[in-house]
């Protein structure tokens, strides 16, 4: 979600003639909708490609047989096994990255593959925000000066607003667990809201069946569940009047389509994601999270949960949150 902000400047690495492919993993291609038009788009199951050695022999021959003149790699973390064995197989004329994120246990394996790149950016310290740090390669890259995008996409790109949809929209869930915000505040933010407000849980039918304690929050008046898909949300997402997700792709999504967003963010990618820097964030978006002496963790969360929490997600300010949405949204 957050690349679709940057890759476009990536594009102008291109020749005239030449075709533009990006590379994601097959969990990300839910989001490559939002890719300017012109790409082709690739989705690699990285899994199958560590277990499987038939898929491996097939991605590696397609992508050594399309003959690409130029890989730029645009992952800060890399592993040698997977993402780095992919720029080996397309044995391009050039290869150009990153230094990697430092990675004990692999520090000396990705020490040796910087043989794969002609050239590499230091792209600064551990803990920098992912579109700052595409951003400031690009520029390495292109030998510009360029400011970095806000966190919007052009209107001119999206679809227009639903025109029956629902006022507030929540997505409460994460593939980490630790970071879900319980039921019961989701249950005093709906309560908050103006009555007859048209409230959406969205997520997965698979989110909804692994968190059977949010099932409850579905019998409040005026609440339903959406398991529509990233690209059909759009529409919904540029109607609503408040959007409120933890901290994952719904919630980068709903600020880029432009619809005020309220973000319960854990504090463990402060820093490299949320809260977004004053340089890319729109005014449509809000973080609260709970500030940590560990914070910038990346979920390496190195106290004991709380409720089944992170502390810092145990530990969000209710009232600020709640104060938040009365903002945003209005309500009781």
């Amino acid at each position: 979600m957050l690349f679709a902000h940057v890759a476009e400047r990536f594009q102008g690495l291109a020749r005239d003639d030449e075709q533009v492919t990006v590379l994601l993993r097959s969990d990300a291609m839910k989001m490559a909708f939002l890719l300017p038009s012109g790409f082709t788009v690739k989705g690699v199951d990285f899994k199958k490609l560590r277990n499987d050695l038939a898929y491996r022999r097939e991605v590696t021959d397609e992508i050594f047989n399309a003959h690409y003149r130029l890989v730029v790699h645009t992952d800060y973390l890399r592993h040698p096994d997977l993402d780095e064995a992919l720029v080996a197989a397309a044995h391009a004329e050039e290869a150009v990255a990153m230094e990697p994120r430092p990675w004990r246990k692999y520090d000396a394996r990705l020490n040796r593959n910087r043989g794969l790149y002609r050239r590499l950016f230091d792209s600064g310290p551990a803990n920098l925000n992912k579109v700052l740090r595409w951003s400031n390669f690009a520029n390495w890259l292109l030998g510009t000066e360029t400011p970095p995008p806000r966190a919007l996409l052009p209107v001119s790109t999206l679809p227009p607003p639903a025109d029956d949809g629902p006022a507030v929209i929540i997505q409460p869930f994460s593939a980490v667990k630790q970071k879900q915000s319980p039921p019961a505040l989701y249950r005093r933010i709906i309560k908050s809201l103006a009555p007859g407000t048209r409230v959406a849980v969205t997520g997965t039918q698979g989110d909804l069946d692994g968190n059977s304690d949010f099932q409850s929050l579905l019998d409040l008046p005026g609440v339903e569940f959406d398991s529509s898909n990233f690209q059909q949300l759009v529409p919904q997402l540029r109607a609503a009047k408040l959007v409120i997700s933890v901290d994952t792709a719904l919630m980068h999504l709903a600020v880029a389509v432009g619809a005020p967003t309220l973000c319960l963010a854990s504090a463990a990618y402060v820093g490299e994601i949320v809260p977004y820097e004053p340089a890319i964030a729109p005014d449509n978006a809000r973080f609260v999270y709970h500030s940590m002496d560990c914070e910038g963790c990346l979920g390496n969360c190195i106290h004991p949960p709380e409720d089944g929490m992170f502390p810092c997600v145990a530990r969000l300010d209710e009232a600020d949150i709640l104060a938040q949405v009365r903002d945003l949204a209005g309500g009781r």
